[in-house]
């Protein structure tokens, strides 16, 4: 029993934050608000990368053309058809869909207020979405004036989903063009799109007469098994014309995202509203342990006068500036995966917590407190036993 408890060391670090309970809850809270502020301002921005790319996750190609006067899937221009044809004439390419692409107003058929939306169109008898992406209503989209709507859309293009699936017939008004809804696909909003939907390359056409015919905005390209997509892509970018542009579906989605992270100010916003958070998170930290220190100031110097090492009462700097870390962490994970919940519920964005970020934040939150504990510990470096006594 001697020996156990001569093995024990007293634990200073926990003892000098829990000696006064308010201080610490207010350091705490300090440190969870500016984590939260990290995970919804990184939430924010991932979110809007990934809302960007979901309609591009899910064709079914290996290489995609598109004009290089496009810049973002809002803005997406044309080029001529045959372009696609011509690249039939590589001997690993399998087969192409051309889709047509663009904005469109859609009446609230409830409201009858006007929205933009976002139009695919599509030849039905050709792949187009990777499997299971539509449902077997899709064939009905052979018929004129037939769409597919999508049910993660914004509550403001109407109820078309819940009266979809109470069985009632569904119809509105497009650019002026009736239309009906045939059945209910699941792709989701983006900051450029608050709403989608999907029908033929006859029936866009109809509802937009002043595009040609001969002219599309996204061209999908199958390979044949085995085939190398950089390689082709290659080949095909050397063939072409300069007047549309080569890319594999991984590039394709680069480029959207690209478009958001450089030439829009939205990824910097978030960004930096992340590192005000850790720079808040910095300041509260700092404040708390300098405070430490300084009121136990000629406890550290008895410490040091008595033969204690100084790297032995840094270190108990350090372990405060943890043991802060690890406990405003956990409340501001779980507010975090609240507030995820709720604006996937009020925005339709995939805002959701992954390991990645949840790592990210932990991190940053442990940095800001190591840093803060090497700030706080100039005092105590300072200390000269003698002049403190």
């Amino acid at each position: 029993m001697k020996r156990f408890w001569q093995g024990r060391r007293i634990p200073l670090s926990w003892m000098l934050l829990t000696r006064q309970p308010v201080r610490l809850l207010v350091a705490l809270a300090g440190i969870s608000f500016a984590g939260i502020l990290m995970f919804m301002q990184l939430g924010f921005r991932d979110g809007l990368f990934d809302a960007s790319v979901t309609i591009h996750r899910m064709f079914d190609a290996d290489l995609v053309l598109i004009s290089p006067r496009s810049t973002s899937s809002v803005r997406m221009a044309d080029f001529p058809r045959r372009r696609l044809i011509q690249t039939l004439a590589d001997p690993d390419v399998g087969g192409t869909s051309p889709v047509h692409w663009g904005l469109m107003l859609w009446k609230n058929p409830e409201t009858r207020r006007n929205r933009p939306i976002l139009a695919l169109g599509f030849n039905p008898d050709d792949p187009f979405f990777e499997a299971d992406a539509l449902p077997p209503e899709a064939s009905a989209l052979k018929q004129k004036g037939r769409i597919l709507f999508d049910q993660l859309s914004r509550p403001e293009f109407g109820p078309i989903a819940d009266w979809f699936r109470d069985g009632r017939a569904v119809e509105t008004e497009i650019a002026g063009n009736r239309v009906r809804v045939a059945g209910l696909v699941s792709l989701g909003t983006s900051f450029g799109a608050d709403g989608n939907l999907v029908t033929s390359s006859e029936t866009f056409l109809d509802l937009q007469p002043g595009k040609p015919t001969g002219a599309i905005q996204v061209g999908l390209i199958r390979l044949r098994p085995g085939a190398d997509a950089e390689q082709v892509r290659q080949r095909l970018e050397n063939q072409l014309p300069n007047d549309v542009s080569v890319f594999t579906k991984k590039g394709f989605i680069d480029f959207e995202q690209n478009y958001w992270r450089t030439s829009t100010s939205i990824g910097f916003i978030f960004t930096l509203g992340a590192a005000m958070g850790f720079v808040v998170g910095c300041v509260i930290v700092y404040q708390v342990l300098y405070t430490d220190v300084s009121e136990h100031l000629p406890e550290y110097a008895t410490l040091m006068a008595m033969g204690y090492r100084l790297s032995h009462l840094l270190g108990v700097v350090v372990r405060e500036g943890f043991y802060l870390a690890v406990m405003g962490y956990l409340p501001a994970y779980a507010a975090g995966q609240g507030l995820y919940w709720f604006v996937r519920d009020a925005t339709r964005l995939p805002v959701g917590m992954n390991v990645t970020r949840a790592m990210t934040v932990f991190i940053m939150i442990l940095v800001m407190c190591m840093l803060s504990s090497v700030l706080a510990m100039r005092r105590l470096v300072d200390a000269d036993p003698a002049e403190i006594f």
